[in-house]
């Protein structure tokens, strides 16, 4: 399976990036490909609301930055991974802007093979999980009807063992 892992997380070293590690360990070991992009470390606009991409766009995004990497993965992957730490009770602003661009590929209609989403999340506190679940529902599960593989926060227990258990099993 092709998976595509975005980490929201700026901490290169951080609990995002455990969690990342641990799912990355178990999915290579069943022989899956998995691309990781840092979105912290790429030059990523946020979405100008232009209507370009559903225009003349014909689904391409006007604006030409380090998203066209996503764009390029987004094509081949049949799984998603949104990783993050929680800012404000929802996922990194990076990440947000990536989200946000997937518009143009993913809105009305989902243009890819993606068809299972899982959520990595770490917080300093097990409260303030609910904006980015609610996010992660409405928009991934809910309106493109993914597949739901999981959420997981670095409040439950055995969190990497969980993922690492996780990635083995696709």
């Amino acid at each position: 399976m092709n998976i595509l892992v975005l980490n929201g997380s700026p901490r290169p070293q951080g609990n995002t990036k455990h969690m990342i590690d641990a799912f990355c360990k178990g999915a290579l070991s069943s022989e899956n490909k998995v691309d990781v992009v840092d979105v912290c470390r790429k030059k990523i606009n946020g979405c100008l609301a232009c209507e370009y991409c559903h225009t003349e766009g014909n689904g391409a995004c006007v604006q030409k930055d380090d998203m066209q990497e996503i764009y390029e993965l987004l094509k081949n992957a049949e799984m998603l991974v949104i990783a993050s730490p929680i800012y404000y009770h929802g996922i990194s602003g990076q990440l947000k802007c990536v989200i946000d661009r997937f518009y143009s590929n993913l809105y009305p209609n989902n243009k890819t093979n993606i068809r299972k989403i899982a959520m990595f999340l770490a917080s300093g506190s097990p409260n303030q999980y609910e904006g980015a679940k609610f996010s992660y529902e409405g928009d991934f599960t809910g309106y493109l009807g993914l597949e739901d593989i999981g959420i997981y926060t670095n409040y439950d227990k055995n969190v990497l063992e969980n993922i690492r258990k996780l990635g083995e099993r696709l």
